[in-house]
């Protein structure tokens, strides 16, 4: 038995639930609170997936790589959120080790891919934006879909390799009503590069092209706007507008999943330097996965095309005969 084992049977030792010590009234509106976020993740990436799957007009290579977002989403809400909000309000884990080491492949499996899911979406903006003519001849929806299929192949390689190489399954569930993952020295920085620092500075160093490409769009569209200009000249404004709208709509939606992601990374850096509380960490964590509750607001928020789909959706006209050719963009 090495030391980590021996520190971890003396804490099993003297571990017990704490006992709740809030009022049923509040215990209950947590509750309440939980169930809304679960069902706002829920629902609202759900409609999502549908939406781009559903309506051909959607069917694009940049929706695509949005419909792999939200699907990875709408795991956090469906199979992480309920046992990491009970954990949090029970300040107990009550569904054993098995469950636990599932638990911790999936959150691991989902942050991975959801980060490199907005590296490619950051690729994506960058080259519709630098190179528009190859964009449009060389890209297209198939490609991207296999993308996206290698994507997943290799973030489950990834996590499969993590814990094979990890080598110490006892790095899983320490204690009856714990439920912690803990990497070795090796494989924690191996993971910090690969799955933050890496995706991080990629992201950086293309929107910050994407800002400035941006801007010099701007500058074009205002000179032609300052001329009578013929219909091409029209069409190429509308289009090069389209493309900035949706460029600032993803560098708000990668803006907020860094804001969410920041401090659990921050946290996995000082974790060696710094003792913190397991409900810091438990709040951390929760933190990184409420990302996947505000993309469908962003959507909503930024654009139209959502909100008419939502619509359809929920007054089930998608059911209807030839829905899926309904004109959800203009």
């Amino acid at each position: 038995m090495n030391v980590t084992e021996l520190n971890l049977s003396d804490r099993c030792e003297h571990f017990s639930c704490p006992e709740r010590s809030v009022s049923p009234a509040v215990y209950i509106l947590l509750y309440m609170c939980s169930a809304a976020v679960v069902l706002l993740t829920v629902c609202g990436n759900l409609l999502i997936i549908i939406s781009v799957l559903h309506f051909k007009q959607l069917h694009t290579p940049t929706n695509m790589l949005v419909l792999s977002l939200a699907v990875s989403d709408f795991l956090v809400g469906a199979y992480v959120m309920p046992p990491m909000l009970i954990w949090i309000i029970e300040s107990c884990w009550f569904f054993g080790r098995s469950f636990c080491i599932g638990f911790w492949l999936v959150c691991g499996f989902i942050t991975v891919l959801s980060i490199y899911n907005i590296a490619l979406i950051a690729v994506d903006r960058y080259l519709a934006l630098s190179h528009p003519f190859l964009y449009m001849n060389r890209v297209s929806v198939r490609i991207t879909c296999i993308l996206v299929g290698f994507d997943w192949c290799v973030v489950v390689t990834y996590i499969t390799a993590l814990l094979y190489f990890n080598g110490n399954f006892m790095y899983f569930v320490m204690c009856p009503g714990e439920c912690f993952f803990f990497l070795n020295e090796v494989w924690s920085v191996i993971d910090l590069v690969l799955s933050f620092i890496f995706p991080l500075f990629v992201l950086i160093i293309l929107y910050s092209q994407v800002f400035l490409i941006a801007k010099k769009h701007a500058t074009a569209i205002r000179e032609l706007n300052n001329h009578t200009r013929p219909q091409t000249q029209k069409i190429t404004s509308h289009s090069m507008k389209s493309e900035r709208k949706a460029a600032k709509v993803l560098g708000i939606l990668v803006s907020v999943f860094l804001v969410c992601l920041l401090p659990y990374y921050i946290y996995s850096i000082l974790c060696k330097v710094i003792e913190i509380q397991s409900e810091t960490f438990q709040k951390l964590v929760m933190a990184l996965f409420l990302n996947s509750t505000i993309n469908p607001v962003i959507y909503a928020l930024f654009y139209p095309w959502f909100r008419r789909c939502i619509k359809l959706i929920i007054t089930l006209q998608i059911f209807q005969t030839d829905s899926a050719l309904i004109n959800v963009l203009s």
